[in-house]
């Protein structure tokens, strides 16, 4: 809070003419130094001299000389002019039209369909010579590659899906729900012994011999019976027309794929995931590491999933 209605007059500009006059002391070289007509400095000054309540500087015929309140607000005003040029150095100092750029991410498929092609478009439509290069995610999140430096970010899912690292930092982007997909003709699940009994589809999208539905069903004493694998969504999707069988799959990616042969539902009791972002501890302020999770961040903004 200002503590006074006349500081809110006060802008950068005046600032640097302050400071220039103390420096220099001439009217005409404040002028010629800045890029401003003698009228400018002239208004500037008089909107100091109102805001303070001070003459600030008095005109000498060696130039102007500063008054003991103009010599006590000079430090305060270089230090905010110091503050707004590192506000600047900071929010430039990450530039991808500088150079050409290789992110690298480790990424399972869910991240694939629903983020990276907004993600691509919009680096694309600002001309950013960056390059994503993505790998498969692994049962769990490579905090070594990431603390080491050859990753530069991680997408995985929580909560407490995947083993909490002491050199990691994580961010839960947003929220889904598992929905079983079953053929559009067959029958509704009645319970869960019900959807135990029935053959199901495993999608892979990341290594992992189990999800989070299995590690559910073990705590009620149940488990399901798979039939088939596959290495994708979609491949596991094609597989539920004109058949008996069930698949388990994000309700987002189910949106995203929409098959209108098939039905979904959540599954009761089941909880809800979250996708999230891995990063080591060393890159947290780092400029372009934070640049390119703001980017995931404005795409994510973008498409409505946050």
């Amino acid at each position: 809070m200002l503590l006074a209605n006349s500081l809110r007059k006060i802008d950068i500009q005046d600032l640097l003419v302050f400071l220039e006059i103390c420096q220099r002391r001439h009217l005409g070289e404040v002028a010629e130094r800045l890029s401003l007509s003698a009228s400018s400095v002239g208004y500037s000054l008089k909107k100091l001299r109102a805001s303070f309540a001070d003459e600030l500087f008095i005109a000498t015929r060696s130039g102007m000389l500063p008054t003991h309140k103009a010599q006590a607000i000079r430090p305060h005003a270089l230090a905010m002019v110091e503050s707004i040029n590192r506000c600047y150095s900071e929010a430039s100092a990450f530039d991808p039209q500088q150079a050409p750029r290789t992110f690298r991410l480790c990424a399972p498929e869910y991240f694939e369909l629903l983020i990276l092609p907004p993600l691509l478009r919009r680096l694309s439509a600002h001309n950013y010579p960056v390059n994503l290069e993505i790998q498969r995610l692994a049962g769990e999140i490579p905090a070594d590659d990431l603390t080491q430096g050859s990753l530069d970010l991680a997408i995985g899912f929580g909560p407490h899906l995947h083993r909490a690292h002491p050199e990691l930092v994580g961010l839960a982007l947003f929220k889904d729900e598992l929905l079983c997909v079953r053929d559009a003709a067959a029958p509704a699940i009645r319970d869960l012994q019900d959807f135990c009994e029935r053959r199901q589809v495993f999608p892979t999208p990341w290594d992992s011999a189990r999800n989070m539905v299995d590690g559910w069903l073990q705590e009620q004493g149940l488990a399901r019976q798979v039939t088939a694998r596959t290495n994708n969504y979609l491949a596991a999707l094609q597989l539920i027309p004109h058949s008996p069988l069930l698949l388990m799959l994000p309700g987002r990616i189910y949106a995203h794929l929409a098959d209108h042969r098939t039905l979904a539902s959540p599954l009761p009791g089941l909880p809800e995931f979250s996708l999230e972002l891995f990063w080591s501890r060393a890159l947290d302020q780092d400029p372009a590491a934070v640049w390119l999770r703001e980017q995931i961040l404005c795409v994510c903004a973008e498409q409505a999933l946050i």
